[in-house]
């Protein structure tokens, strides 16, 4: 959490250069409509039952999405600086979310506001365009988990994870990184160790 704090500003430049080029006047538009929030380590920052109203673009810190099934805690995703959070179904269908958001170190947000969002690429192409490989994004993410965990050995699950979010394979806890690898904290266990070995080699 140390370093320069981000302004609004900042955090609007970082998403156009991320997704969309834009005038001074579309980055005052955006500027205008994020809304900065702080959570403490362990923090809920959307519970189950609650609907999403707003994309989170992470500005320092690490989240995890997570849901229950059968009493366990199962890890949907697990989000560092620079990257986008959100529970897309709920927020486009406006109903209660499955899925919880909670912070596992302090944790800076912008929130996008969906409905704020919306009205302002109304009127403006590049705002579309940014809102647009927002969701682009997310959906791409969800298909990579999807299909690392359904066709990936768990060696390379593992391989691919520490190439795809090194910064996640480096601060998450381990039971959250094998839940979100869908592999329990003992094989992940014993797939980090014989990936260190055969990187010795």
């Amino acid at each position: 959490m140390k370093g320069l704090v981000n302004t609004p500003r900042d955090i609007a430049r970082e998403l156009a250069r991320k997704y969309s080029t834009m005038t001074h006047d579309e980055l005052d538009l955006l500027e205008s409509i994020l809304v900065p929030m702080k959570f403490a380590k362990g923090a809920m920052v959307l519970n189950e039952g609650e609907v999403c109203k707003n994309i989170y673009y992470i500005d320092k810190g690490l989240l995890r999405q997570f849901y229950y099934k059968n009493d366990k805690e199962l890890t949907e995703h697990l989000g560092v600086e620079n990257t986008i959070v959100m529970c897309i179904e709920s927020l486009f269908q406006e109903e209660p979310t499955h899925l919880m958001v909670e912070t596992l170190e302090s944790t800076i947000l912008y929130a996008l506001p969906k409905q704020k969002l919306e009205q302002v690429a109304l009127h403006n192409v590049n705002i579309q365009i940014l809102y647009r490989k927002i969701l682009e994004e997310s959906l791409i993410l969800s298909q990579v988990h999807a299909d690392l965990v359904r066709f990936e050995s768990a060696q390379d699950r593992y391989k691919k994870l520490c190439k795809l979010m090194p910064q996640v394979v480096l601060r998450a806890p381990l039971v959250y990184i094998a839940s979100y690898l869908q592999m329990t904290p003992e094989t992940l266990s014993r797939v980090r160790a014989a990936s260190l070995f055969s990187d010795k080699d």
